[in-house]
């Protein structure tokens, strides 16, 4: 840790900290997204208006916005850590087999040392499920 990092931890009060940290997604059509986040990943849905949808699911979320502009700039890789991986690619290949990654279509071991499958929507978010060995 760096010094300033260090001093920086230091003037934080314990009553302070980080809870979530919340993608953003933005897709040209909100369709798109919510069948990706909704359909596929079985999230559910907090809020919907024209524009935007906030969507959870054990204690995950994310925020799909409806922007032509901004989804045209930028496609997303996303990762959500479980300790249940088989569960998870059991549900999601039996349910939603479409939206499984041609490069990540079943768990597999990768040289790092994780469990890993992926999901791909027709727009290019790709959402990777990983599970670390016990204890990591």
């Amino acid at each position: 840790m760096t010094k300033s990092l260090q001093a920086y931890r230091s003037n934080i009060p314990a009553t302070h900290m980080f809870k979530n940290l919340i993608p953003k997604i933005f897709y040209e059509h909100m369709d798109d997204g919510l069948d990706l986040f909704v359909d596929g990943l079985g999230f559910e849905i907090l809020y919907q208006d024209d524009d935007l949808a906030v969507v959870a699911r054990d204690g995950a979320k994310a925020y799909i916005v409806q922007s032509p502009e901004y989804a045209a700039k930028d496609r997303p890789e996303l990762s959500i850590e479980t300790d249940v991986i088989d569960g998870i690619f059991q549900d999601i290949s039996t349910r939603v087999p479409h939206l499984l990654h041609p490069n990540g279509k079943t768990v597999s071991l990768k040289p790092w040392g994780a469990r890993e499958f992926a999901m791909l929507d027709k727009t290019g978010v790709c959402v990777i499920f990983r599970q670390w060995p016990d204890g990591e």
